[in-house]
């Protein structure tokens, strides 16, 4: 008994430390949608500080972690935010995860050779790499109580177990029981909607991510006694950590702290009583990692996929329409002069970091096949490349010769990646990513230490091959043999990408659903592509120990193939010729930093991390930058010339104006300006001329919101609203009427901020908008009452008004209005009927009028009898103000409330008149396509 109770306690310790960081994971995840791999790193450089500062330094403990707790690393994460993270959420998953990874490998460099150059300053700080048995927060050496027979407790666990208590308290009273916490989680629920609303999001970002780095800092400064200072450790315990976000679905802090605890617990009563694997040489410390594996495949669930948009679309192709001649001329010419070079310019020095850089670029090809190609990020293949090289070395131990070694160790390679290739199967984005990281760590603690595959730790030799009278010992042969073979490789993958089977890759990367539909395995493409990335990942491994001429288990480690992720990345993983460059860049970069800037080791692994900053401006890699932004502003200008009428093409009409039943100017047309009359669509009635429509003399109101020339499109696609012209009064309604397609939610989005037109001008009660963000729009008097429901599923009734209404006099006023509502006042929102959560939208609306309402298909999915009660609702809150702007299919009903109808079809405002002109029998003919047409 006394065992287990202090196996748990003792698990308690590294649950409290597991806890702490994935409830930062969950908390910057839900509200940024940000994976952050570096979260270990924050952890890492808060214990780095603690320990300069306090052991070095000679500050006081207990002062200097609650400045770092509560100040720097908080200051961390909002510098992290503003500069990195908020441009990174708007990017693919695959930058998103590159970028991070970066970040892990730049922060914990940065810190020791901050500390490096203190010491050359003569500052007293300490030594900063792989120091343990440090002093923590308490005293120090650690006082220890024995309360029960074989059970000890130390002062550090004490002092962990509290700190987490109340970092855990405090969390639970702020996300539960204040006004910020309660928006922080709305914004988890529904980002969109907290900007629709008028709450910031992006500030809100900022403070979870203060938060989320303030409990890694925490987890670091109690972490310090337990892991001292090995980044190493840290990125492992992050990497633990992460099966319990995995448990909290990325979403639920208390889920996410309790599975810490529980991860802590398991993995000690595991390790402890698990006595059947003391026979398996690195079982032990490979538990955390056989639990995050087993944690991510049983516990992460797909979302729906079928009918979406691919999370990482391919990039513009800024080759489109060159010759093949045009797109291969310079690279062709590099190849050449490089050869060349190896013969005639270049020190043998410098011949063998450029051979060093070729052969690495083989390695990082693999990255062009799986994450290029299949848009799926591998953190493994250092292991095909330890594993390839291994197996070659053994069997050239044994006399086999050099090709028949490196063809079995290549196979080798390509199978243990087709074993890796099965999570590949039900998993993907940073779920993928983790489950191959464990299982890289997994090939480091177990595999790669059997005694018979590693041979101890000198390892094998891999002496380099005689290819017939070319002897590969002079590093200019071997520097021309992979030149050669890296342009074979390059060749071979673009024809790769080009083929069936490369057609069939890009398929299962952008809808896999889809592929399947159309007769693509997607287990046998991802399987492929697993498979092709680790043989070409182990050939490459193996050319690169025989440069070296041996190979040790230790020499690419998990945390090695990190590195190469954000190298090859940075540089461009979309093609093979970009993973040559970025070879060539990691052979040589750190050579010229000692020549020419600093020895430090330090510097150049900073740089390659932060290289993947670029990723948040360019993800397709630095070497792509310039021509794919070229070609981008070449296309958009072609759209632009594109929209400008021209020869052979008329104009698009304006809309024409007609009478209003109140004084006001037609919409669209300047007060007192006649414009030309253009028939309307053969379901349309004809127009009355707009000098018909508001007499000289008379005032005209300031519309509440205005809509001038309008022009907008999705990204770099075509066009969705071609020069529309709106505007709505303040107690008037307008309804937008036309087909499927014709642009009346991108309408409403441009209308709401939420798009930007690309032309036109949006105006809100007579001021210039069209730049704002939905936020600003919003706080101008503008909602929007989204297609679906406007209310924030994952909270409850009382809470969505709170968030609207905060005086608690307006809620209750409310309630009385709305017995319903104040009868389940404590029932989470998601669970009403369509009908209650459409009420529930417009209930606050209705105490707090705005000045614009712009609803999109408020009566979807509601039964007839709520549909009236809606359209009550939304009648009474024109007649309290507010300017309607509708759109809607049930047409005969929405009419009802309607002084102004408009038609709108193919993005062009065809018609707009008064709800008395509209023909209730040719309005079915506009829903058929027939009206649209002019």
């Amino acid at each position: 008994m006394g065992d287990l109770l202090g196996f748990v306690l003792s698990g308690l310790v590294s649950g409290a430390l597991y806890a702490l960081l994935a409830t930062g994971l969950v908390l910057s995840y839900s509200a940024s949608g940000l994976f952050n791999f570096a979260h270990g790193a924050t952890a890492y450089l808060t214990a780095l500080a603690f320990y300069e500062l306090h052991s070095g330094l000679g500050w006081p403990a207990v002062p200097t972690a609650l400045l770092l707790v509560a100040v720097v690393a908080p200051g961390l994460g909002w510098a992290l935010d503003r500069l990195m993270f908020r441009k990174l959420a708007k990017v693919g998953e695959t930058a998103q995860i590159v970028a991070t990874i970066g970040l892990l490998v730049a922060l914990p460099a940065a810190g020791r050779w901050t500390v490096e150059l203190l010491e050359r300053a003569g500052a007293p700080v300490l030594p900063a790499d792989n120091q343990f048995g440090l002093p923590g927060v308490g005293p120090s050496p650690a006082v220890s109580w024995q309360p029960l027979d074989g059970v000890g407790v130390d002062s550090d666990q004490l002092i962990t177990w509290i700190a987490t208590a109340l970092a855990a308290t405090a969390l639970w009273i702020l996300m539960r029981h204040t006004r910020l916490g309660l928006r922080l989680r709305a914004a988890v629920d529904d980002r969109t909607l907290t900007e629709l609303r008028g709450i910031d999001a992006d500030r809100l970002s900022s403070i979870a991510w203060m938060l989320s780095s303030a409990l890694a800092g925490l987890a670091g400064v109690l972490a310090t006694p337990l892991l001292g200072l090995s980044a190493h450790d840290y990125t492992l315990f992050l990497f633990v950590s992460a099966t319990a976000a995995v448990l909290g679905r990325f979403l639920s802090v208390p889920l996410a702290f309790a599975g810490g605890l529980a991860l802590g617990v398991l993995q000690n009563l595991v390790a402890g009583y698990a006595s059947f694997t003391d026979d398996i040489t690195g079982f032990r410390t490979a538990v955390p990692f056989l639990i995050l594996f087993a944690g991510l495949v049983v516990l992460t669930r797909r979302g729906r996929a079928a009918g979406t948009a691919a999370a990482d679309p391919p990039p513009v192709d800024y080759l489109a329409g060159r010759s093949r001649a045009r797109r291969w001329v310079v690279w062709m010419a590099a190849a050449a002069l490089l050869g060349t070079a190896f013969y005639t310019v270049t020190t043998p020095f410098w011949s063998g970091i450029l051979a060093q850089g070729l052969a690495i670029g083989l390695v990082f090809m693999s990255f062009t096949v799986v994450t290029g190609l299949g848009a799926m990020v591998s953190l493994a293949q250092a292991a095909f490349v330890t594993g390839a090289a291994l197996v070659a070395g053994l069997l050239m131990s044994h006399g086999w010769p050099f090709a028949a070694a490196a063809a079995v160790g290549t196979a080798a390679a390509a199978l243990l990646g087709a074993v890796v290739a099965l999570p590949a199967l039900r998993l993907g984005g940073r779920a993928l990513a983790l489950a191959t990281l464990a299982l890289a760590f997994l090939a480091d603690q177990v595999l790669f230490q059997l005694g018979w595959l590693r041979n101890g730790d000198t390892g094998w030799e891999i002496p380099r091959p005689v290819v017939g009278p070319v002897d590969l010992g002079d590093d200019r042969a071997l520097g021309l043999t992979l030149v050669l073979l890296s342009a074979a490789a390059v060749a071979a993958l673009t024809r790769l990408r080009a083929s069936r089977w490369g057609r069939a890759m890009l398929a299962v990367r952008s809808a896999p659903e889809a592929a399947a539909a159309s007769g693509v395995s997607v287990v046998r493409t991802k399987l492929l592509l697993f498979t092709l990335s680790a043989g070409l990942a182990g050939f490459g491994g193996i050319l690169y120990a025989s440069y070296n001429t041996r190979i040790t288990a230790t020499d690419f480690t998990a945390m090695t193939g990190l590195v190469w992720l954000a190298v090859v990345v940075a540089a461009g993983v979309r093609r093979p010729q970009f993973a040559v460059v970025a070879g060539l860049v990691f052979a040589v970069v750190p050579h010229l930093m000692t020549q020419y800037v600093t020895d430090s080791a330090h510097l150049p692994v900073i740089l390659f991390g932060l290289a993947g900053l670029a990723l948040a401006n360019d993800p397709d890699g630095y070497c792509a930058a310039v021509p794919s932004r070229r070609a981008r502003r070449r296309a958009g200008q072609i759209r632009a010339g594109a929209d400008e009428p021209g020869e052979g093409r008329s104009p698009v009409p304006a809309p024409v104006p007609a009478p209003a039943p109140e004084p006001v100017p037609a919409p669209g047309s300047p007060p007192g300006e006649p414009r030309p009359s253009e028939p309307g669509p053969p379901s349309a009635p004809a127009p009355v001329p707009a000098s018909a429509s508001v007499p000289p003399s008379a005032p005209v109101p300031v519309p509440a919101l205005e809509l001038t020339g309008v022009r907008v499109g999705y990204g770099d696609g075509a066009a969705v609203l071609h020069g529309v012209d709106l505007s709505v009064r303040a107690g008037g309604a307008l309804v937008l009427l036309g087909p499927n397609g014709a642009g009346k939610s991108t309408l409403c989005r441009v209308a709401a901020g939420l798009l930007h037109p690309a032309g036109g001008l949006v105006r809100v009660r007579g001021e210039v908008a069209t730049r704002d963000t939905p936020v600003a729009r919003a706080r101008r008097g503008v909602r929007l009452a989204p297609e679906g429901r406007g209310v924030f599923a994952g909270l409850s009734i009382a809470e969505n008004l709170t968030l609207h209404l905060p005086e608690a006099e307006d809620r209750d006023a409310v309630y009385a209005r709305f017995p319903a509502l104040a009868a389940r006042r404590t029932v989470l929102a998601g669970s009403l009927s369509g009908g209650e959560q459409q009420l529930l939208a417009l209930a606050p609306l209705l105490q707090r009028p705005p000045a614009v309402l712009v609803a999109d298909e408020p009566s979807l999915g509601l039964a007839p009898r709520v549909v009236d009660e809606v359209f009550a609702l939304l009648a009474e809150l024109r007649d309290h103000g507010t300017a309607l702007l509708l759109v809607e299919e049930k047409a005969a009903e929405v009419l009802g409330i309607a002084d102004t109808v408009a038609y709108l079809a193919q993005g062009t405002l065809v018609w707009s008149g008064p709800r008395s002109d509209v023909d209730g029998g040719l309005l079915a003919e506009a829903y058929l396509g027939t009206g649209a047409r002019r």
